[in-house]
């Protein structure tokens, strides 16, 4: 039997206790958190007036009545496409900044680092930092380490659960929503979606962290057809900084091979081991290596952001290309027309969508019906949509190049009343009597109109007539 046979398929996760660091990159991830944090703790709460018949949460998915509100924006089920067009706008973005930048999005921005960030500083502030973390971690079960391990966990347990609650506040409204929690009268969907989320973030953060990025996240595998060697990353200036060694002897490299970057990295990696897939670019290795080069006054850039093609030149003794020639490069800039033509796109089809709506189907089993008379009759369903905040009447009528009338069911007027921001649904009966040519012609065209007799904004549909055939 091969030895490799007897391997195992999974390698068991070595614990990493990242040391604390200061510097730029640092405090840039620390000002994004809490800006990230600060947007989703503290949307559902925004108040925003959109009149008597609608909720004023600035922020809300209203699964009820299959709306979606974003301040002044109101999206309609049938309206989605602006969402997939977010979508795809995001995935623009994420293309972008990659291919300038590399994963900034991984290292600064994703949820999984920013609440693995927030984790590992409160871990820091209960335990200490990585020498201490070490030495509790080896030694063995002690009143002193179930205290700490008690006291890590019931602080983790209390973010993840504000964070389940936070996520809840988007579907509901957030005052109404919070007493029913603190009542224990809350849905059984609400106390779930908490119970869930709270887990999974508690769970993910706390002791999953980075093999959440390297075995459940496929961005990591998809960077590189993102990235080319002109791309923006976090790397190793090797043609300086080898050999590496403690001892400063002559000819020897800028690097004192301290493990400063090491020990720093919340992905355990060795940046000097080359690009690597669990590299989330955060930066924190710049900061450790600059702070040593401080000390032992070399110049900064050790370790730096840098384009590997940038490394061939300056190991010659070259200059590097300016910052303008890496980013603005036709990858990006193409990447950035197209989301920004998406983005006009969106807006502009936002301010001409009309705030009434109509849809026509109709009833085709049977195709036509002949009355007594011999009056042809075509049957439709029409289903209007009422956008405005208050009741609105709406007039409905027909033009065709053939005489045709139209009755509406259940009313001998041609006006309806639609609810503030509802669909109203109404039979709509289209005649031809026997002495007009629409009753013996196989298809006339019609066009359905509605206009709103308030504001007198109108909007059509075109549909076909059914006539009977002479044999």
């Amino acid at each position: 039997m091969s030895s490799s046979e007897n391997q195992p398929l999974y390698a068991a996760r070595e614990p990493i206790f990242p040391r604390r660091v200061k510097g730029f990159y640092r405090n840039l991830k620390w000002w994004v958190m809490a800006v990230t944090l600060g947007i989703y703790y503290l949307t559902p709460w925004i108040r925003w007036d959109r009149g008597p018949n609608l909720p004023d949460q600035a922020v809300l998915i209203d699964m009820a009545h299959r709306r979606f509100y974003f301040f002044w924006i109101e999206i309609w089920p049938h309206e989605f496409y602006f969402v997939a067009g977010l979508l795809i706008m995001a995935g623009l973005g994420l293309f972008l900044f990659t291919s300038a930048l590399g994963r900034v999005w991984c290292g600064y921005t994703c949820p999984q680092t920013v609440w693995t960030d927030l984790f590992i500083l409160v871990e820091r502030w209960i335990e200490g930092d990585r020498n201490a973390r070490v030495r509790l971690w080896n030694a063995d079960w002690s009143l002193r380490k179930a205290r700490l391990r008690i006291t890590k966990w019931t602080v983790w347990l209390l973010i993840s659960l504000a964070t389940g609650g936070a996520w809840v506040f988007y579907f509901a409204d957030a005052p109404t929503l919070a007493v029913s929690l603190a009542t224990f009268s809350a849905p059984p969907i609400a106390w779930a979606t908490i119970g869930v989320l709270t887990a999974t973030t508690f769970v993910f953060g706390g002791f999953m962290r980075e093999q959440v990025c390297n075995y459940m996240c496929p961005w990591p595998r998809i960077q590189a057809t993102m990235m080319d060697p002109e791309t923006l990353t976090v790397a190793y200036r090797e043609w300086r900084g080898e050999p590496r060694g403690k001892r400063r002897i002559e000819g020897a490299g800028d690097c004192i091979d301290c493990m400063a970057c090491v020990n720093v990295c919340p992905a355990g990696i060795d940046i000097r081991d080359g690009q690597q897939m669990e590299c989330i670019t955060c930066a924190l290795c710049i900061d450790a290596c600059d702070d040593v080069m401080d000390r032992i006054g070399k110049p900064r850039g050790l370790i730096d952001y840098l384009a590997l093609s940038d490394q061939e030149e300056e190991a010659k003794g070259k200059p590097a290309k300016k910052l303008w020639q890496h980013v603005f490069r036709f990858r990006t800039i193409l990447y950035t027309t197209m989301w920004a033509a998406i983005g006009v796109g969106l807006v502009f089809a936002l301010f001409i969508r009309a705030d009434i709506e109509m849809t026509v189907a109709p009833v085709r089993n049977p195709t036509f019906v002949t009355l007594s008379d011999g009056t042809v009759r075509n049957i439709y369903d029409i289903r209007l949509l009422n956008k405005h905040g208050e009741d609105r009447t709406f007039r409905l009528s027909l033009t065709s190049d053939e005489i045709l009338r139209i009755e509406l069911e259940g009313t001998s007027q041609r006006t309806i009343v639609v609810p503030a921001n509802e669909t109203f649904l109404q039979r709509v009966y289209v005649s031809a009597r026997p002495i007009d040519p629409a009753s013996s012609i196989d298809r006339v065209d019609l066009r359905f109109w509605v206009e709103d007799e308030a504001s007198g904004e109108r909007a059509y549909k075109d549909a076909i007539f059914n006539g009977r055939v002479p044999q």
